[in-house]
């Protein structure tokens, strides 16, 4: 069962009122919308994401509440686009999920899991772009390196990328993870794959720049009084994450909610431990 993160914090933040209208950026399996839907009289919610599957998943997960949500599949860096396709300026409030979904690290296919053979894919939307394998087989043995040091913050990045270059071609996400576990044994609960797998992720979707992008134009969309929260996983999505919300409340743009990040409860952690690195920031668009 999906279980959205930081449910309660978000919605608190979004203080939802039920005649407005808000947009669910990283949509995700619905999660998230659903409960936003719920709370809604009038209101609309509108459900984004730039995974396709996903998005239908969520459609299916939300249909008792589908009159108030309108679904728009793009990247959550063009959400003017999203907002246009169902006739709305701006919202009243934006929330951003940056975490990986369910369905993507549960579907062998997709190729975002280690624990699961399958395609070296990872793509959120594999329409567009070429996969990671693309990166494992044909990069240079600098850049790969590079790639996984830069967004994976992994140390070792050096004797995995040798790895990886000696064991050419690649072809499954297990094979890659093997490799990678020979190059590198296990030292703690971290299987010694998982940060490689992530820096390659990063790269195939360019997450970062995607965050910036999204960063830049979300507050324009904002109605003013209206919220946007956002809840990131690593410290590479909170790093500009706090930037930006404090560049805005600097120049008078926004208030901030939250003067520290928000972390999840030790009994949501329990309960739901993917939610265990969450961080939410919040602020107010003035």
């Amino acid at each position: 069962m999906h279980v959205p993160v930081m449910l309660r914090e978000c919605l608190e933040f979004l203080a939802i009122q039920p005649e407005e209208t808000y947009l669910d950026a990283t949509a995700g399996l619905g999660g998230h919308t659903g409960a936003i839907a719920q709370k809604l009289t009038s209101g609309r919610v509108i459900a984004n994401d730039r995974d396709f599957e996903s998005l239908e998943i969520a459609r299916s997960n939300t249909s008792e509440w589908s009159s108030r949500i309108c679904y728009h599949h793009g990247p959550f860096s063009r959400l003017d686009a999203g907002l246009r396709s169902c006739g709305v300026d701006r919202v009243q409030g934006i929330l951003a999920d940056l975490g990986v979904s369910r369905f993507q690290l549960t579907e062998p296919e997709r190729g975002f899991s280690l624990m699961a053979d399958g395609p070296i894919d990872m793509r959120t939307d594999r329409s567009q772009g070429a996969p990671a394998s693309d990166l494992v087989n044909f990069a240079s043995e600098k850049e790969l390196a590079d790639l996984i040091y830069q967004l994976g913050e992994e140390r070792r990045s050096r004797r995995i990328t040798r790895a990886i270059v000696r064991a050419r071609p690649i072809h499954s996400t297990l094979q890659l993870a093997r490799v990678i576990e020979q190059a590198v044994p296990r030292t703690g609960k971290l299987h010694p794959a998982t940060q490689t797998f992530m820096a390659l992720r990063m790269a195939v979707n360019d997450e970062l720049g995607e965050l910036d992008r999204f960063l830049l134009s979300a507050p324009d969309l904002i109605k003013p009084g209206g919220r946007m929260v956002v809840i990131t996983f690593t410290s590479l999505e909170d790093r500009p994450v706090k930037r930006r919300f404090q560049e805005l409340a600097r120049s008078g743009r926004l208030m901030l909610l939250t003067k520290h990040v928000v972390k999840p409860t030790d009994e949501e952690v329990s309960r739901n431990p993917p939610s265990r690195g969450a961080k939410l920031r919040a602020a107010e668009v003035k």
